[in-house]
Formats: C-alpha cells, structure tokens, sequence
C-alpha cells in the first residue's frame, strides 16, 4: 500500500535579500512517519522546516520560487489562512521557549486564542496533551506553578504538548534536542517514536546518531541543495552519494 503524502516539494528555492539559501529541492513528506532534514549547519534545513509551516514569512527578505503542496493545497496560495495553518501544523524549536505563564496555562493558551473556555474540556485537554509528551505524571500537582520553573527537558515536553493541545496534523522539530543533555534526549526521541502513530513529523538535526535512531525516512541537504533522499536504513547502510558516505562517517559536518 502506497504511503499518503503529506507535503509535495517541488524545484523550490529561496532567498533571503539576493542570498539563496535552497536551491532547486525535490522533495516528498509521507504522513504518520518522521522525516529527518540532516545535514551540517548552514546547508538550509532550518530554512526548509520553516517553509513547511510559512514562519519564514515573518522575514522580510524572504522569497520562494517552486510550489509546497500539503496534502495537495498549494502553502503559498493567496487563500491560505496562515493561522489556521500553523495550528494544523506545528513547531517545536531548538530552545524550549514556554510562554511566562503557569504549566496549565501554556496548554490552554492556543485553545483561549480560538475562543475555547469551557474549564471542564481545557482539563482534559490539558492532562491529555501532557500525558501524551510523557510529562502528566511529573507534572499533574504542580499545574499552576510556573512553566520556568521545569527542567529544561520538562520545558521542551511542555512545548511539544503545548503544540499537540490545538490538534495538529503535522509537528515540526527545529533541533528540538540540541539544548538538552542525553538524558532528556532519549525522553524526546521516545515521545517522537509514539508521537509518529497520530502524527506527521519533520525533524530537523545534525546529529547524524540521532536521525538513525528516530526517523523513517532521512534527506540530507548540503549547501543548499538535496544530495539524497531515502529511507533511513538504506541511506546509512549504502548511501548513493559518496558526499552522504563523507558527512556519515564524519569526513566532514
């Protein structure tokens, strides 16, 4: 059975100003699996998740030329609702970033801003939410006490129930682990494997170990370009590309 396809690249590039940044990239996101853009830093896999859910427009500079299609609307039509976009799809960043609010309060906040308050559906979106990035039980007494006052890998949870609070189809993971020690890593890339049965995820890293480990399918971008795309097995075990097999083994990144 054919994979659905989540989001369709096709010949994008982008610029910020006269600098271009991706070029030509070809590119299919299947759904419910995870995708990893790896690659060593400055080759545009930042600015690649970033078009997945329009945040690079909030750069004045910024350009696309080529078509993203999410499950088949063009991204970049004039009808768009952006808003309604980055709630279907969401991102996690490279810092955890909770908002200066109670740990309750960062759940529900998307939802208030959609004019959600009936107290009785918050509580069980927020436990529900928590529960899911594997955070409930560490947290569940404490849900009025502020979000800065968690672990920074409790910070990170939070922003990924945070992100799964308002329903998304599709999460993005700009580094989510770059800020973290191995510990709250492996929690991340567990809540990842479990996440991907409900969820489309892009994630994005350098970290060549970490892409073995989590995702499905791995695209390797290098100065802008995608020099190979694949399943992850296949790529680390016989890569087609001898600048792949360079940037796996460490020549290089």
């Amino acid at each position: 059975m054919g994979l659905k396809t989540a989001f369709q690249v096709d010949n994008l590039n982008s610029f910020y100003g006269t600098k271009q940044v991706l070029k030509n990239i070809c590119l299919t996101i299947p759904q419910k699996s995870v995708t990893s853009l790896m690659g060593p830093s400055g080759c545009g896999k930042s600015t690649l998740i970033r078009c997945f859910n329009r945040m690079n427009d909030l750069v004045k500079s910024f350009r696309i030329e080529g078509k993203i299609f999410y499950s088949g609307t063009d991204l970049y039509s004039k009808e768009i609702d952006v808003t309604e976009l980055r709630r279907e799809i969401g991102m996690v960043f490279q810092k955890p970033n909770p908002f200066p609010k109670s740990i309750y309060e960062n759940i529900a906040y998307g939802l208030r801003i959609h004019g959600v308050n009936d107290r009785d559906y918050l509580d069980g979106i927020v436990e529900e939410s928590l529960k899911r990035a594997a955070l409930w039980e560490e947290v569940k007494d404490r849900l009025q006490e502020s979000a800065f006052s968690l672990s920074g890998g409790q910070q990170q949870r939070l922003c990924i129930a945070r992100a799964l609070a308002v329903k998304p189809h599709v999460i993005l993971f700009d580094e989510p682990c770059s800020a973290l020690d191995p510990i709250a890593t492996a929690k991340i890339e567990e809540l990842i494997a479990e996440l991907k049965e409900n969820y489309t995820i892009v994630i994005v890293t350098h970290n060549t170990a970490q892409a073995a480990r989590v995702s499905d399918y791995t695209a390797f971008l290098y100065l802008g370009d995608l020099i190979e795309v694949g399943s992850t097995e296949k790529m680390f075990t016989v890569p087609q590309d001898k600048r792949t097999e360079q940037y796996l083994t460490g020549k290089f990144g």
